[in-house]
């Protein structure tokens, strides 16, 4: 059975006071299903108070980002094994935001893979189109090639630590969704392609969520979708209240 799995990526917002609420607001929510997850990412300056208020509930904490190389000259950067000396479980690697703004390429972000795995972190992978290549409709295409170039050179085994989410870039922060049957449809692409790579069983045991503008309000159809394992929230997730009802429909 497929982990399902609502995740927040906080991205760059919060002051000390509102995440301490957020917090408080959802530390003591837990599923009763025993494969539903709860997973938050909040900026690095929150990691250890995500860690100390959230570390006894259900809810596991993630990292936005991590760096490939273990230690050195490079100012700015936190390293996997930093992470994972620090107790994070997960990283988020790939993200549209991190390829689009600060130029990470395929190649980039299978290093960062590599590295986070080599510290037993699990991975978030993300992958998207923009806006253009939907247009074109040469979105499976661009897709598979993310996957090819940074994710398949993985072992079956390796992948067991993987989880994909799908984020169609033209979806992210504009409002915009991708219909249920779009994501759905994308969902599938994805899991055909690691079993073409891999098995249909490391394909049916691959956690793939979506993440695209979901809301409290799109969440019940989008989870309904037979591929859809999840969401990947951004703005939603920045208010309790907002993320469990996310969460509730899991």
């Amino acid at each position: 059975m497929r982990r399902k799995i609502v995740a927040g990526n906080y991205k760059m917002n919060l002051n000390p006071a509102e995440v301490a609420e957020l917090f408080d607001g959802i530390t003591d929510y837990h599923f009763i299903e025993e494969n539903k997850e709860m997973k938050v990412f909040p900026p690095f300056i929150y990691l250890s108070e995500a860690l100390a208020k959230l570390g006894k509930s259900p809810i596991t904490v993630g990292a936005q980002n991590g760096y490939f190389e273990a230690k050195g000259a490079f100012t700015g950067e936190i390293s996997m094994a930093q992470l994972k000396a620090f107790e994070v479980e997960s990283v988020l690697v790939g993200h549209s935001e991190r390829r689009e703004i600060f130029g990470e390429d395929n190649a980039i972000i299978k290093k960062k893979v590599d590295a986070a795995l080599a510290e037993g972190l699990e991975v978030i992978f993300c992958c998207g189109e923009p806006l253009e290549v939907r247009e074109e409709g040469t979105q499976k295409d661009f897709v598979i090639k993310q996957l090819e170039e940074s994710l398949f050179h993985l072992s079956a085994e390796q992948m067991k630590n993987v989880v994909i989410a799908y984020e169609p870039i033209w979806a992210i922060g504009t409002g915009k969704t991708a219909s249920s049957a779009q994501a759905d449809e994308m969902h599938k692409d994805i899991r055909a392609a690691i079993a073409g790579k891999y098995s249909e069983d490391v394909a049916q045991s691959t956690s793939i969520l979506y993440g695209g503008s979901v809301k409290p309000d799109n969440a019940v159809e989008l989870f309904a979708c037979e591929n859809v394992d999840g969401g990947l929230v951004g703005g939603a997730c920045l208010k309790a209240a907002d993320f469990i009802a996310i969460a509730n429909a899991l």
